[in-house]
């Protein structure tokens, strides 16, 4: 199954708010996209991180200081 990650709009954010440290929180099951979702927000200029951590939902946010924008992936719509 392909997923729609958006990363089009996750790139017009981190140039909206000119962040220069990103984080990228991803579950388990698109772990092995890491490599190249860093690849393609890095086109933005900002430094790009994976929370290597666990990652059960949108509840479990990271709590790390220094970054300009935490950005959470899963494998459901977010309702907004």
């Amino acid at each position: 199954m392909q997923y729609d990650l958006e990363l089009d709009r996750v790139k017009k954010e981190i140039k909206r708010i000119k962040a220069r440290k990103v984080l990228v929180q991803l579950p388990d099951g698109l772990k092995p996209k890491a490599t190249d979702i860093v690849r393609e927000l890095e086109k933005t200029g900002a430094k790009v991180f994976i929370w290597g951590g666990s990652c059960f939902g949108a509840c479990d946010t990271p709590y790390v200081k220094g970054f300009d924008l935490l950005v959470q992936f899963g494998h459901s719509k977010w309702k907004e």
